[in-house]
């Protein structure tokens, strides 16, 4: 079984020039713009063995001598795939952990219970599993007093120094480029303190906890004055929603707007990170800045949207001058004018645009992106969670079923976890009213459904342990009908909506298992019984942890198993983007326009989901509902597509083919 061919979708094809120069000259020419050295690897995992590489070889070289090796750590998920390599490198490379000394980068306060903490999931992902002596690993209280906090910081930076000093300090790095818990405003000369956690600092931190309300007030984190004094520190990223931040890391003015930024003035930083989290850096995506280029569509796609945003011009109206002063002169060379590629440009995107998802019978469908025939079509929306299908792609939904495809819906996952109590409590006291009423006699569910109230307003505690089973199934059962009603109401079968309910998920916690062999078998199966036309999976490639990425691996890795039946070999498979990002134009294979009554219908299909509107556990530091957060992001696609100098739709839908590995 291959578990993670998700990380193998390259959606433009980047040179290996670009992110691995063949000499100091070429080096220096792409890498120009950069005020920290960066190593770019195709892949998180690659990354990640660099890395632990790196630490091992230090960790050697001061065992050799009889020091110790001073190694400050961080919490989140950027390290876990490090974590993975170090741990095997011990167990299969005997490298040894003696004489390391291990200082926790932060730690949240208060904590009622330390088993939620950030040093317990260390010794989860690490510690447990290496020779390290328990001793010498160092970490913030996060029971003491508040009166002890300030003695304490000042006693954790006094620890650093008398061990000489931190040797090696990894980082990770969140989406507001805040370096542990320093958000943007923290001065350069800042030490470990207490801070509260707000706005971007708040939702790094929740994706780590099961609800807002067990997210503690703050953190105790080393300061960047900490950071600067390391010998040596790397800076891990992956994933494309990194990928604006590590080019305002990189490239950018240092400047405590931009925290991480500081490390453009450590004489021994650099940063490491995959080709998803590179894909922003100037020599990835605008390389025609500083250097030659080999066009392919894509990337001359992309140069050309690039020119329209920046001369204010639709496609048809650029000029000679306009390429000339902007770098793209290759452009010319290669097609004679600007007229030759505004045309081949504007065709190729106006070629995107069909109101026919699922094809459109008796049509010459030769510039159309979806086959005209067979019709109709067997389609399988995937679904990740319980309401990504209509947030995500809800009105391409709509429009499948009204043209009478045979539409199945597969939610991949029961979304249990993301239902608040007061939602439980809600239900619960429905059905012991109705229990109440039809069935006096039997208080079998009345007192279940009592039980439940009592244990969530009364005795239910935040103390890292999963859910009970008896409140997971109430929230599974509630996201599941109003899945069910949102199905109908946008013309999906009863019969044809699946809750596959896929293992990796269901362990009550923020933390899931890994995809297993299991998770694999009930999507093949499902591919199996209905043996679909068209296929539509959520291609969010952003994070590498995320459920919605390890729900793709587990569709791809089903697909590659049955990729060589006949059936399978006539499927077309589409990835869809969520709530937060759509696909860039350069990389959009179809658009689905959306009038003003279809965006009214997924409004209100997103609103079947009720236990999501306002209460929901991660709809994070975003104010925005999910259908607000939906309905502007299509509304900018289309907006993107009349700038450019086509129609004028009220929303666009945007999809990207995933083309099976052979």
């Amino acid at each position: 079984m291959k578990t993670n061919l998700s990380s193998q979708i390259t959606l433009t094809r980047i040179p290996l020039r670009y992110y691995r120069p063949e000499n100091a000259f070429e080096h220096s020419v792409l890498t120009r713009l950069e005020k920290i050295p960066t190593h770019i690897y195709e892949s998180m995992e690659e990354g990640s063995q660099a890395i632990a590489r790196e630490i091992a070889t230090q960790i050697r070289k001061k065992q050799a001598i009889g020091k110790p090796f001073v190694l400050a750590l961080p919490g989140g998920r950027s390290p876990l795939s490090v974590y993975k390599e170090l741990i095997r490198l011990h167990k299969e490379e005997q490298l040894s952990f003696q004489g390391v000394i291990i200082f926790l980068e932060f730690e949240f306060y208060p904590l009622a219970n330390p088993a939620s903490g950030n040093l317990a999931r260390l010794k989860e992902e690490l510690l447990d599993h290496i020779d390290m002596d328990a001793s010498q690993v160092y970490a913030p209280e996060a029971t003491m007093p508040k009166e002890a906090i300030l003695d304490f910081c000042r006693q954790y930076e006094e620890q650093i120094q008398s061990v000489g000093g931190i040797d090696c300090m990894l980082l990770g790095i969140g989406s507001a480029s805040n370096v542990m818990f320093n958000a943007a405003g923290t001065a350069i000369n800042s030490r470990t303190r207490l801070v509260l956690l707000e706005g971007g600092s708040r939702k790094e931190a929740s994706r780590t906890f099961s609800s807002q309300e067990a997210l503690p007030a703050g953190v105790i984190t080393m300061g960047i004055s900490t950071m600067m004094n390391a010998r040596n520190v790397i800076l891990m990223a992956w994933g494309e929603d990194k990928a604006a931040v590590i080019r305002q890391t990189v490239e950018e003015k240092a400047g405590d707007a931009v925290p991480s930024s500081y490390l453009q003035n450590h004489p021994n930083a650099k940063v490491v990170i995959d080709l998803s989290a590179a894909y922003e850096l100037t020599r990835i995506s605008h390389p025609w800045l500083v250097t030659s280029c080999e066009w392919d569509n894509k990337l001359i796609r992309r140069a050309i949207v690039w020119l329209c945003q920046l001369t204010g011009k639709p496609i048809l109206k650029l000029t000679n001058k306009d390429y000339s002063e902007h770098g793209l002169g290759e452009l010319l060379a290669l097609y004679g004018s600007a007229y030759n590629v505004n045309i081949k440009i504007f065709n190729d995107i106006q070629h995107t645009i069909t109101g026919w998802p699922g094809g459109k019978p008796n049509a010459d469908d030769s510039n159309r992106p979806e086959r005209a025939l067979p019709y109709p079509k067997k389609v399988i929306v995937f679904s990740p969670h319980p309401d990504d299908d209509v947030i995500s792609m809800g009105g391409t939904l709509r429009r499948l079923c009204d043209q009478h495809h045979d539409v199945h819906v597969a939610y991949e996952t029961s979304g249990n976890i993301a239902v608040g109590d007061e939602e439980v409590i809600r239900y619960c006291e429905y059905l012991r009213d109705v229990c109440g009423c039809y069935i006096p006699n039997d208080t079998t569910i009345r007192d279940k459904a009592n039980e439940i109230i009592h244990y969530l307003r009364y005795e239910k505690v935040e103390n890292g342990e999963p859910e009970r089973k008896d409140v997971l199934f109430m929230k599974g059962t509630i996201r599941r009908e109003e899945a069910r009603h949102a199905c109908r109401y946008s013309g999906v079968k009863d019969e044809n909506v699946h809750f596959l309910d896929l293992p990796f998920y269901e362990t009550g916690l923020v933390k899931k298992n890994p995809l297993g062999e299991a998770d694999k078998e009930v999507v093949k199966a499902l591919l199996l019984e209905v043996k679909p036309d068209e296929m539509f999976v959520a291609g969010d490639l952003a994070d590498p942890h995320g459920t919605h990425k390890v729900c793709l691996d587990a569709v791809l890795a089903a697909i590659d198993e049955v990729k060589d039946e006949e059936w399978m070999r006539n499927c077309r498979v589409w990835m869809y983007r969520g709530a937060w990002a759509e696909w860039e134009m350069d990389h959009i294979e179809m658009a689905v326009p959306i009038s003003p009554e279809e965006l009214r219908f997924k409004r209100n299909a997103i609103l079947k989901h009720q236990s999501q509107a306002e209460s929901a556990p991660y709809l994070g530091d975003d104010e925005r509902l999910f259908w607000q957060r939906a309905e502007d992001r299509n509304r900018a696609t289309a907006e993107l597509y009349r700038q450019l100098g086509l129609a004028a739709y009220e929303a666009i839908e945007a999809f990207v083919q995933y083309i099976p590995l052979r």
